[in-house]
């Protein structure tokens, strides 16, 4: 009997480790499909993903259609908690108001290591009728915008024609030739903005409309699906002659930062702003998520500020 007992106590004990051990970054994952049309090396292990449904709440691991999954990874040992979105870092809360005003809530985690040492926050909020998920260092400073993934697409490349995410093929489907945008948008523009010279438009997966044009300035003007006007946005472009570049044209420095910020985000338009033929510095313009940001470098690179755009 004593021995029975023995063997029930080590069993008990081992049983816990193991559900201890499965909590660890893994209590939001539900499952992992692997896209058979993808078979690139530059995998995720989709351990760590976190289930946030598209109309607005985020679940604990739904897998219903309307989800999409927030990919996030532990460093070993560490673990991720749940935590009421008021207990964020006051800066975590000042950094969302100003960058996201008017977001709502959604979830929140804290990660920690084992000594219970705050190691990173996670704030998922939705935006514009999207959601939006964020890593903070310990101290509440902004660290990255978290990729997300369709569940089909957890291990791959992160996308499939058709997707949520399709757009991450490099052929940027949601570009619009500016002779193709519904005639009351061109319409518009030319009585209340005369002076702009249109230079690129995108059609988002909301069917909004986004027309990039310039005027002494760099400006975002936002049309919803019907071709009404939303709003108008001034990009964060340094002065001078503002030139289109390639993204290949883009220093290193620029590049970097932008694939360790926007984790598979996909480029729109990029700009090298220039006086006298010197390089003052260059406006990034770039899809994460559905989410547009711009993003503005000094001449070396250097990042200086971004603004959400839609």
């Amino acid at each position: 009997m004593k021995k029975q007992l023995n063997n029930m106590v080590h069993y008990s004990i081992a049983l816990l480790a193991t559900i201890i051990t499965f909590s660890s970054c893994q209590k939001d994952f539900s499952g992992a499909l692997t896209d058979p049309n993808n078979n690139s090396s530059a995998n995720t292990n989709s351990s760590g993903a976190i289930a946030v449904s598209l109309n607005g709440s985020s679940t604990s691991g739904g897998s219903s259609t309307d989800s999409v999954y927030v990919v996030h990874q532990c460093d070993k040992g560490h673990k991720r908690d749940s935590l009421a979105f008021s207990s964020l870092p006051a800066l975590v809360q000042s950094y969302l108001n100003n960058t996201y005003a008017g977001f709502t809530p959604l979830k929140a985690f804290v990660v920690k290591d084992t000594l219970g040492n705050v190691k990173a926050y996670i704030a998922i909020i939705r935006f514009n009728n999207k959601p939006v998920a964020l890593e903070f260092k310990a101290d509440g400073t902004f660290k990255k915008v978290l990729e997300q993934r369709e569940k089909k697409d957890l291990n791959g490349n992160g996308w499939h024609l058709g997707g949520l995410f399709e757009d991450r093929n490099g052929k940027c489907k949601d570009t619009v030739a500016l002779n193709d945008l519904p005639q009351s948008i061109r319409a518009y523009m030319t009585s209340n903005y005369p002076g702009d010279t249109l230079l690129k438009a995108f059609k988002t997966k909301d069917g909004a409309y986004l027309i990039v044009s310039k005027n002494n300035g760099s400006f975002a003007t936002i049309f919803n699906k019907n071709g009404g006007f939303e709003k108008r946005v001034v990009l964060p472009a340094k002065d001078g002659e503002l030139v289109n570049i390639a993204q290949s044209a883009l220093p290193a420095e620029i590049l970097n930062f932008l694939s360790a910020t926007f984790p598979n985000y996909v480029f729109n338009k990029a700009d090298v702003a220039k006086s006298n033929g010197t390089v003052l510095g260059y406006l990034v313009l770039i899809n994460a998520n559905n989410t547009r940001y711009a993003i503005a470098f000094d001449a070396t690179g250097k990042f200086l500020v971004k603004k959400v755009i839609h």
